[in-house]
């Protein structure tokens, strides 16, 4: 009996959840079957020696800038930011970027209140535009939330309505902070001159 499975000796566990008897199993599935978990187990490999390097990395680099710091008497203590780092001959550069989780609250919702008011408001000419873009700003992806960024995008119209500029006041207070995550992009210098990112995704390579 396979104690961690509960699969018996002999048989195999099909992914409808039935057991199949060894016996009935045919040779090629058996080799696909193979195949498939060898591949797996080595992406697991690859997956895991990718992490620790991005972790090693991160911290060279967050070691790097507080020595660099250190010369002015300064210390960052973990600050966030953007950063690069580039080889002394031009030829590598290390991009270490950190990104904002951010989401709306309810007061989103006051926002879009106010500046369908504004819309109906407003006299004939461009209001048609202007609404068609306010419904693509605040349309929903496939998780169901709203794009901050085509949201926040309104904010550059130039509209100077009171009421307008109340609701862009709420968008602005409506965006809330939830997390950060890092970046690490690693770039090298082509004969051009131009920087090519070193790719890590496997889908790239």
């Amino acid at each position: 009996m396979n104690n961690e499975t509960n699969i018996p000796d002999g048989f195999r566990l099909k992914a409808n959840g039935t057991l199949v008897p060894e016996s009935q199993v045919k040779e090629i599935d058996k080799l696909r079957d193979e195949v498939v978990s060898d591949v797996v187990d080595k992406a697991r490999l690859a997956q895991q020696a990718l992490a620790e390097f991005k972790v090693a990395a991160m911290n060279q680099v967050t070691d790097f800038i507080d020595l660099s710091a250190e010369q002015y008497d300064v210390k960052y203590g973990g600050t966030k930011g953007n950063v690069s780092l580039v080889s002394f001959d031009g030829q590598y550069k290390i991009q270490r970027a950190v990104g904002e989780h951010r989401v709306f609250d309810e007061r989103i919702q006051a926002a879009k209140v106010k500046i369908d008011a504004c819309i109906h408001r407003w006299s004939e000419g461009s209001s048609d535009h202007i609404k068609a873009l306010v419904e693509h700003a605040f349309r929903v992806n496939k998780q169901g939330h709203i794009d901050i960024n085509q949201v926040l995008g309104l904010r550059q119209l130039n509209i100077d309505d009171p009421d307008w500029l109340d609701a862009m006041d709420a968008i602005a207070d409506s965006v809330q902070i939830t997390g950060t995550s890092s970046y690490l992009r690693i770039y090298e210098r082509q004969a051009n001159g131009q920087y090519t990112q070193i790719s890590l995704d496997i889908a790239k390579l």
